[in-house]
């Protein structure tokens, strides 16, 4: 007999858009303090995340894409757009409004060591690929936008569009991607106009996961490991 897990009844709205994302950020946060195994490390970036949107945010997206084939290319897209300012310049990411206080450094968190691991290596495409683009399109996407415009955001149509909630949500997105902030703001515009056309999560979360993949296949095809922060 199947079980079906049910969320608590207490659980607000908002948490359960924001949860994931949080889960996710505070394992950022945490765990390079806490000196554990790099594979207990890894492990944990991507279960605790992965764990809080099933039980939480689960019921949180449609799952059927409206333009898969048109989600597809605008994910394929953004990974050009992502690594084009480093292939057409080079040591473009070497200047100080890239790497500095702010920004931080670039280079990648996962230990030398595991990058000669292949279970360590699978866990982290797993993330890049599954993880991420569920907690982050969920949060970026699903909440934000529409928290911006009425903080009663479950009243407001997924891909509603103004001018403050697309841009800002389009700012605060690039400024999680530290080093990448120039590219990760452009990319939150196409994603937020992907978001605006479609009104799907299920398109977001697959564009957002062929731009992870795509970039995860150039990380492993080129050892361009500090694309992966």
């Amino acid at each position: 007999m199947a079980v079906r897990m049910q969320m608590p009844a207490s659980v607000s709205p908002a948490m359960r858009w924001c949860a994931p994302f949080g889960a996710f950020m505070l394992m950022l946060a945490v765990l390079p303090y806490l000196g554990l195994p790099p594979l207990v490390d890894l492990a944990l970036r991507l279960a605790v995340p992965g764990l809080v949107f099933l039980l939480l945010a689960r019921d949180t997206i449609r799952w059927k894409p409206e333009s898969p084939w048109l989600s597809l290319l605008t994910g394929i897209a953004v990974f050009g757009l992502w690594i084009a300012p480093d292939l057409l310049v080079p040591g473009w990411r070497e200047h100080w409004l890239f790497q500095n206080i702010l920004t931080g450094k670039l280079e990648s968190s996962m230990p030398e060591a595991a990058l000669r691991n292949p279970l360590m290596i699978a866990l982290r495409v797993l993330r890049a690929v599954v993880v991420v683009p569920l907690v982050e399109e969920v949060f970026w996407r699903g909440w934000l936008m529409r928290w911006l415009i009425r903080p009663d955001f479950e009243n407001v149509p997924l891909g509603s569009y103004t001018r403050q909630s697309f841009w800002i949500t389009a700012a605060l997105f690039a400024a999680v991607h530290g080093p990448y902030w120039e590219v990760g703001f452009l990319t939150g515009a196409v994603y937020n106009g992907w978001m605006v056309r479609t009104r799907s999560l299920a398109d977001m979360v697959w564009a957002h996961a062929v731009t992870n993949a795509c970039l995860a296949a150039f990380v492993l095809m080129t050892n361009r490991w500090e694309y992966w922060l």
